[in-house]
């Protein structure tokens, strides 16, 4: 019992990480009702981008673990600002109604230019951040077996709690939550109604990005690596539970998205690590055609 519960706790900080980037995922495409693959590759060059800004601070400019550590995450912001900045308005806005193709394939290009300006970056070499906040908490004992999280997994699970029960709340009465809820319902109603539907859009993906950000920052400090390849693994994970949960609901997305990661966590500790990802998004493709089935049924009845 107690390994299951050690389980359980180990999904709630990838759950967490999983839970921020289908919160931010769906901003955007909510919005777009495109297939973004950049936002996995962005997620991973923000984590990329503030480990490598730690390192600079730290081996070059000479401050201390936390100021290079305050220098990486902001650094990792500015970067998320402003490739949010060039899509948005670049990408989007301008293949926005052209076949959905052509963001599938524009994204898919931005992905491999935001994997390999980190591999170049850091010149081929993994950095990695020494360890940070490992003591253990015990949640539970019992004969010789302790659950336990280390304190950088608590406060990562913090932050990102903190972080989408705030983004929800503004989300549901701030005037941005309403304009998104309009355009994302009919954006020529809205835009007949006063709503300037290109700054709602350029917001959603503002937010987005530093959703993105916030995660690989959270990524790094508690793995001290986000690998250059990571990006595409983690995009398409989430592009899958947000399909499956739909667009509509950012909240809803990230409930969807923590419960993968918790369900993730479960196989590792009971079935083959290597089968893992190739059962879950065979689940994930399940459930996306029986979705689909149900929602032909009813077109049909």
């Amino acid at each position: 019992m107690l390994y299951f519960f050690q389980q359980v706790l180990n999904g709630l900080h990838s759950g967490a990480l999983y839970a921020l980037l289908a919160f931010g995922y769906v901003l955007t495409n909510g919005l777009l009702h495109r297939t973004n693959l950049a936002y996995g590759a962005l997620f991973a060059f923000c984590g990329q981008t503030m480990i490598l800004a730690v390192a600079f601070g730290y081996q070059v400019l000479w401050l201390t673990l936390l100021a290079s550590i305050v220098l990486g995450i902001v650094t990792a912001f500015l970067y998320s600002a402003l490739i949010s900045h060039v899509l948005s308005r670049n990408v989007f806005e301008t293949l926005a109604d052209r076949t959905p193709n052509a963001i599938v394939v524009t994204t898919l290009g931005i992905l491999l230019v935001l994997s390999e300006a980190s591999r170049i970056a850091a010149d081929t070499h993994d950095l990695w951040l020494p360890p940070m906040l490992a003591e253990p908490v015990v949640f539970a004992e019992g004969a010789g077996f302790k659950a336990t999280l280390t304190l950088i997994q608590l406060l990562d699970c913090a932050v990102v709690l903190a972080a989408i029960v705030l983004a929800t709340w503004a989300f549901a009465r701030s005037s941005f939550g309403r304009r998104w809820r309009a355009v994302s319902d009919d954006p020529w109603g809205a835009a007949m109604c006063g709503v300037d539907v290109r700054a709602t859009f350029r917001s959603a993906v503002l937010y987005s990005g530093f959703c993105a950000a916030l995660a690989g920052i959270l990524a790094g400090l508690y793995y001290g690596n986000v690998s250059f390849g990571s990006g595409l693994v983690y995009g398409l994970k989430i592009l899958f539970v947000t399909a499956v949960g739909g667009y509509m609901s950012p909240s809803r997305a990230a409930l969807g998205a923590a419960a993968f990661g918790m369900a993730e966590s479960l196989w590792a500790g009971y079935f083959p690590l290597e089968w893992r990802d190739a059962w879950m998004y065979l689940f994930l493709v399940a459930m996306l055609v029986l979705i689909g089935a149900g929602r032909d049924q009813g077109k049909v009845a």
